[in-house]
C-alpha cells in the first residue's frame, strides 16, 4: 500500500517522465507502448483520492462471546447488566438438577432476608400495644392491607377498634375497691390494700370437695411411694469345717506356708503372661457382677452375683467355697472390702448397701436412700475406716458413717447415675464417672467438684481403675477404648495410649494393672480376655475365658502371672 500510495509522486519520477515525453514526441514515432509501462493519471492516483491506515483499531476475534463477572456480594452496580449476568451461578457450571428453591440465591440457611426497615415509633407503639391490650397489627401483611388485621386477642381489638396505647382505648372497668386513706384513722386506715368488692379472703373447701382432695392425694401418695418390702432374712452359710486351725485363727488369717510372701509390699520383679487354665470356682447359679481380692495378701476372693448372694473362696490350697452370704432381694451390684478385711460392703438392685462380718458371716448394718446404689468404696485412710461413699442412680455420692448410720455429705452434681468412684492423690481427693459421659474431681468433704472433665469425643466410662503407683487411671470407655488419664494434678487424658482391639459397649468390664504396671489385663463383651503391652499399647495376647461375658479380670498382686476372671456364665476361672 506505501508503494502505491508514493508511485508517480516524487520529483525524480516526474522528471524522468517528463523526458520521455518530449523524446517521444521529437523522436519519430515507433511501435505501441504497453498499458502498464505507461505513467499513471493523476486524477487516479490513491494519494489524491484516499488516506489508508495500514494497523485499523479492530475488535479481536471472540471478545464480544467473553461474559463479564458480576460479584454476588456488589452493594451497588454501575452499569446495566443482562439477565444472564444477574442470575449466573457463582462459581462454576450450574448444577444440572438443582430445583428451583436451591438455585435461587440465599445468604442465611433458611433463604434470603432483605433489610427492611420499620418507623421506631411505630415498632415500639404497637410492642407496647400488644403487652398492654395483647392485641397489635400484623407484621406480616404488606402494603396494600387496610391496617385491619391483628394479631394476639382478636376479640380486644375489634372491641377497642385496633387502637393503641397512645390512642388511649377506653378504660376497661375495674373492679370497686374500698377505699380509707386517712391517716389519722388508726385502725381503719386502708391505703392501697382495701378489699374489692366481694372479695373472699379464706377460701375453704366444702365437704364433697373435701372428699376429692383427700381421694386424690392419697393416689399421689400411693403412686410416689415405694412399697416396703417385708424384711428378707440375712442368713450365711459357712462350707468348711476347719474355719479355725490349732492357734484359733480363722480363714482371714493368710497363711505363711505358700512360698509367697503375701505381706510383702513389693510387686513381683517380672511379670509373665498366663498361658494355661488352673482352675475353676463354680457355685453361683447366675452372672457374676463383681470380684475383689482379700486386701493386702488376696488369699481370699470374693465375689458378688446376680442370684443375690456374695460368696468368699479359697484362692491357696484347696481352693473351697468358704462361705455363703445371702440377704438381697435382687442381684448384686458391687462389692468393696474395708482395710483390714474384716468386713465388707455389698450394694444390690434392691436399694440396700449391706455391712457384713467376714468372719461370723452377720449383717452389722444396712443403709440405704430408696434409690439404686451402682459402686460402693469404703474410704483408703486407716483413721477414715468408719465412712464409705456410695454412687446412686439419682445423680448423687452419699457419704454414711458405719457407726451411726447417718449420711454424713452428700456430693450432687452429676447429671446421669454414678458409674464408678476412685480414691487419688494420697486419698485426699476422688474421682467419679457418671452415665452423663463426663468425669469430676471431688476434694475429700467438699460437695463442688473441683475440676470437670467432658469432651465431645468421650463416651460412658463404667469401669476406672487406678495404677499401682498411683499415677494413671485406666478407664473402660465404652466406644470400644481404654483410655488413660492422669491421676495426679491436671487429670489430663493421655492420648498417645489408647488401648484397642476389645469389645466393651454396653457393658461394665473391670479391668486391671499387672503388679509391675507392664501389662494392662481386660475382659471383653464375647467372653475373651485380653492382655495389652502398658508402654506400646500393643495387644500381646487374647483368649476365650468365658462363653458369656468377660465381666471382671483382675491380676494377682503377689503373683507373677496368675489372673483371675469372672464372666456371667456364672463361673470364675484361675490362669497361670
Amino acid at each position: 500500500m506505501l508503494g502505491l500510495q508514493s508511485y508517480a509522486s516524487s520529483s525524480d519520477g516526474e522528471s524522468d517522465h517528463e523526458d520521455a515525453a518530449t523524446a517521444t514526441t521529437n523522436s519519430e514515432p515507433s511501435a505501441p507502448i504497453p498499458d502498464h509501462l505507461l505513467p499513471v493519471d493523476k486524477t487516479h492516483s490513491l494519494s489524491n483520492s484516499i488516506a489508508v491506515c495500514a494497523a485499523p483499531t479492530v475488535v479481536p476475534l471472540g471478545a464480544s462471546a467473553v461474559p463479564r463477572t458480576l460479584d454476588p456480594t456488589l452493594k451497588e452496580v454501575t452499569y446495566n447488566p443482562r439477565y444472564e449476568e444477574m442470575y449466573a451461578p457463582v462459581k462454576g457450571p450450574e448444577h444440572p438438577d438443582l430445583t428451583m428453591q436451591q438455585r435461587a440465591p440465599r445468604n442465611t440457611l433458611a433463604g434470603y432476608v432483605e433489610k427492611a426497615h420499620i418507623n421506631a415509633f411505630e415498632f415500639e407503639n404497637q410492642r407496647r400495644t400488644f403487652h398492654t391490650y395483647g392485641y397489635a397489627l400484623d407484621p406480616s401483611v404488606d402494603d396494600q392491607a387496610d391496617g385491619q388485621s391483628f394479631v394476639g386477642d382478636l376479640q380486644s381489638a375489634y372491641d377497642d377498634n385496633g387502637k393503641t396505647v397512645f390512642e388511649a382505648p377506653k378504660a376497661k372497668k375495674l373492679r370497686k375497691q374500698e377505699k380509707n386513706d386517712n391517716p389519722e384513722d388508726i385502725e381503719g386506715f386502708l391505703g392501697p390494700w382495701g378489699k374489692f368488692e366481694n372479695e373472699v379472703s379464706v377460701a375453704k373447701p366444702n365437704e364433697q370437695e373435701r372428699a376429692e382432695l383427700d381421694e386424690l392425694l392419697s393416689k399421689r401418695h400411693k403412686r410416689g411411694r415405694i412399697p416396703e418390702d417385708k424384711p428378707l432374712e440375712e442368713k450365711s452359710t459357712l462350707h468348711i469345717k476347719d474355719a479355725y486351725d490349732y492357734q484359733g485363727r480363722s480363714y482371714l488369717h493368710a497363711p505363711h506356708d505358700l512360698g509367697v510372701n503375701l505381706r510383702s509390699n513389693a510387686p513381683p520383679t517380672k511379670c509373665f503372661l498366663p498361658k494355661a487354665h488352673i482352675h475353676t470356682w463354680s457355685g453361683h447359679n447366675k452372672g457374676i457382677s463383681s470380684i475383689r481380692w482379700f486386701p493386702k495378701t488376696a488369699h481370699l476372693l470374693l465375689s458378688g452375683s446376680m442370684d443375690c448372694r456374695v460368696k468368699l473362696w479359697e484362692v491357696y490350697g484347696e481352693r473351697r467355697c468358704i462361705r455363703t452370704f445371702s440377704g438381697h432381694r435382687q442381684a448384686i451390684k458391687d462389692i468393696a472390702w474395708n482395710n483390714r478385711g474384716t468386713n465388707f460392703l455389698s450394694a444390690s438392685y434392691d436399694r440396700y448397701i449391706k455391712l457384713w462380718d467376714a468372719e461370723t458371716g452377720d449383717v452389722v448394718s444396712r443403709f440405704t436412700t430408696r434409690k439404686m446404689p451402682f459402686c460402693v468404696k469404703f474410704h483408703p485412710d486407716n483413721s477414715k475406716q468408719h465412712l464409705f461413699v456410695a454412687g446412686t442412680s439419682d445423680k448423687k455420692i452419699i457419704c454414711w458413717d458405719t457407726r451411726s448410720g447417718d449420711i454424713v455429705q452428700e456430693y450432687d452434681r452429676h447429671l446421669g447415675s454414678v458409674s464408678t468412684i476412685t480414691f487419688v492423690d494420697d486419698n485426699r481427693r476422688f474421682v467419679t464417672t457418671s452415665d452423663d459421659k463426663s468425669m469430676r474431681i471431688w476434694e475429700w468433704d467438699i460437695p463442688v467438684d473441683m475440676k470437670y472433665i467432658a469432651d465431645p469425643t468421650m463416651h460412658s466410662m463404667p469401669a476406672v481403675t487406678l495404677a499401682p503407683n498411683g499415677k494413671w487411671m485406666a478407664c473402660q470407655s465404652l466406644d470400644n477404648k481404654i483410655v488413660i488419664f492422669s491421676a495426679l494434678n491436671r487429670f489430663k487424658m493421655n492420648r498417645k495410649k489408647t488401648f484397642t482391639g476389645h469389645m466393651v459397649s454396653g457393658y461394665a468390664c473391670q479391668l486391671d494393672f499387672s503388679p509391675d504396671m507392664s501389662y494392662l489385663v481386660s475382659g471383653d463383651g464375647d467372653g475373651k480376655c485380653y492382655i495389652w503391652d502398658w508402654k506400646t499399647t500393643k495387644m500381646y495376647k487374647k483368649w476365650q475365658a468365658h462363653d458369656g461375658v468377660c465381666i471382671s479380670a483382675l491380676w494377682h498382686p503377689h503373683e507373677a502371672s496368675k489372673v483371675v476372671t469372672a464372666g456371667w456364665d456364672g463361673q470364675i476361672k484361675y490362669w497361670d
